[in-house]
Formats: structure tokens, C-alpha cells, sequence
């Protein structure tokens, strides 16, 4: 399977990612494995297919959880059925309680009636573009996982902060959303602590630092291009110096501080 090229960590490496991204997902989607999956997904789903068998099929269930960044949650093969209940139930709250983009989008697509799944050969098609996107974000992040978050980041920001939604309501998704709130958390610098406050306290506090980092009056604003690009450079920025710093202490204590000073730099890190 072809394997992303990432040279460099940082803005260097981003900026190459973004300049060779449509050449290198080109190359990754002609892989012999990738274009088996991705035709396996369109041939299935192609033609009307039942809830169970849908369910059933752990290949084709595998490939259309990983094209809505899912595929880690394609064995709660149980949960997956009641989204899919729950979405075809228009008195149902469920989705909107679970707060999870995710799969609220997966849901909004395999939403079935009659307990059938119908999709038009433009949606298939978009599927399988996804699968292939979120594929190569995933082998992307097997080489440098910061690329894959900043990755995520851009693909999916733009959904979340949708024009005409209240900035509760972004803020919320994005609390639910645990890549994107990992991005602007380490963005902004929030510490991790942060998630042991209520939520509607976190929601506060991000709105806050975005708009004293960002300016960024409300939430929808970050779903602009600019900003989408301001948030990743800072991301990327402060990820290269945690990496920097932590290759430092691992340079001290392998250049032979003694065992005094390198305990208590152990101890230091781990208080």
C-alpha cells in the first residue's frame, strides 16, 4: 500500500502536505487494497440493502464507518444499530443527546425506511471518495499524528461551524468531538484539566481563548478558511515545541546526568 510522504514535522511538513495532498491521495486511493475496499462499498451499496445485512456485513460496515471517521466504532455493531433506529424515528431525540458529529452524519445518510437502506449513486460515490480520504488520513497518521489531527481539523471544522447555528450549539459539538476539541484545545492552550468542569463551563472558557488568541467573535467564524489555517499553524506550532521539549529531556537524560539528577528529573515530570 502506498505510504504518505512526510518529510518534516511543523509548519514545513504541513505546508508540504497541503502542497502534494491531491497528488499523494491520488496515488494512496490506486493502491490495490484501498480500490478493493472502496469498489466492495459501491458494488454493496449500489442497490437497496437491508438494515441486518448492512449490520451484518462487517467488511462493508467497516468501510462506511471509516468514510464518516468511524471505523474504530465499526465493532459496536449493537450501538450502531440503535443510531440507525433512532434516526429513522422523527420523534427521537437521541442523535441530537449523543451530540456526536460523527454520527450524526452517518446516521443522516444510512437512515433507513422500511428497514432499507437506500442511497442514489452520487451518494455512493461521495462514500467512497470519503473512505478514501479518511483512509489516507488514517496511514497518515501512522507516520505523524499531529498531520492527522491538523488534517481532520480541516476536513471536518467547516461542518461543525455551520452558518446559522448559535454559538451553544457549535460549542457543544465541538466539546463532542474529540479531534477537533484536542485541536483547539492544544491551540488555544487549555490545560486538559479543563474536562473536569461542567460543560457548560468548558464551552465558556474555549469561546474565551478563541477570541483572544483568534479573534473570533462567534463560533461560526471558524469555519472560514483563514481562520481554519490559523488555528492548524498555532496547533502545529505549539505540538513542534512539546515535541522539541521532550526530545530535550530525553537528550539530558540519555547524555548521563547521573542518577540523582535524572531520577529527579523522572520524578519532575511525572508530579
Amino acid at each position: 500500500m502506498y505510504k504518505p510522504v512526510i518529510p518534516t514535522g511543523g509548519l514545513a511538513g504541513w505546508q508540504f502536505l497541503q502542497s502534494t495532498y491531491e497528488r499523494q491521495l491520488k496515488s494512496f486511493s490506486n493502491s490495490a487494497d484501498v480500490r478493493l475496499e472502496s469498489a466492495y462499498l459501491q458494488d454493496k451499496l449500489s442497490k437497496p440493502v437491508t438494515l441486518e445485512a448492512f449490520l451484518s456485513d462487517r467488511r462493508l460496515l467497516q468501510t462506511a464507518m471509516t468514510a464518516f471517521d468511524l471505523g474504530d466504532e465499526a465493532w459496536k455493531r449493537g450501538f450502531v444499530r440503535k443510531v440507525l433506529t433512532e434516526a429513522a424515528d422523527p420523534k427521537s431525540t437521541f442523535l441530537a443527546r449523543l451530540n456526536n458529529t460523527q454520527y450524526s452524519r452517518f446516521a443522516e445518510t444510512f437512515r433507513p425506511v422500511n428497514g432499507q437502506i437506500r442511497l442514489t449513486g452520487e451518494a455512493v460515490k461521495s462514500i467512497a471518495g470519503r473512505f478514501e480520504a479518511a483512509a489516507f488520513e488514517t496511514a497518515v497518521g501512522e507516520t505523524d499524528n499531529v498531520m492527522r489531527m491538523a488534517l481532520n481539523y480541516r476536513t471536518d471544522i467547516a461542518q461543525i461551524a455551520r452558518a446559522g447555528s448559535s454559538d451553544e450549539t457549535i460549542a457543544f459539538k465541538i466539546l463532542g468531538n474529540v479531534p477537533i476539541r484536542t485541536v483547539l484545545e492544544r491551540a488555544v492552550q487549555l490545560p486538559e484539566d479543563v474536562r473536569k468542569l461542567p460543560i457548560e463551563r468548558q464551552a465558556e472558557l474555549l469561546r474565551e481563548r478563541l477570541e483572544s488568541r483568534f479573534q473570533i467573535k462567534t463560533l461560526s467564524d471558524l469555519g472560514s478558511a483563514g481562520k481554519t489555517d490559523q488555528v492548524i499553524r498555532r496547533y502545529l506550532a505549539i505540538e513542534s515545541l512539546n515535541g522539541q521539549s521532550e526530545n530535550a529531556r530525553l537528550s539530558l537524560l540519555q547524555g548521563g546526568l547521573g542518577s540523582t539528577a535524572s531520577r529527579n528529573l523522572f520524578l519532575s515530570r511525572s508530579s
